[in-house]
């Protein structure tokens, strides 16, 4: 039984190798708006996730904020459950 010499350069070439496999194509910077809506996105979904973590009513969430920005809070509820009525169509 006659076994090949398994040299470093052909390690350092399968481990090439399986790295381009692995990383992902370059992306494109995001810009500042895009960069900007993830953070919010992701303090929103921190935020909800807390929430319903520590059980937390909407009357609890309003007392936490300043006056201003808990009727603020509550005015962004009252229009996200708000639907816009349907458009009919024109026959």
């Amino acid at each position: 039984m006659t076994t090949q010499k398994y040299d470093f350069r052909q390690f350092q070439e399968e481990l090439t190798r399986l790295e381009r496999q692995a990383e992902p194509p370059p992306a494109k910077p995001l810009s500042k708006k895009a960069v900007a809506a993830q953070r919010l996105a992701r303090a929103r979904e921190e935020f909800l996730a807390l929430r319903r973590r520590h059980e937390l009513s909407v009357a609890d969430v309003v007392a936490f904020f300043p006056e201003e920005e808990g009727i603020t809070y509550l005015q962004q509820l009252i229009a996200a459950a708000q639907a816009k009525p349907r458009r009919t169509r024109k026959a």
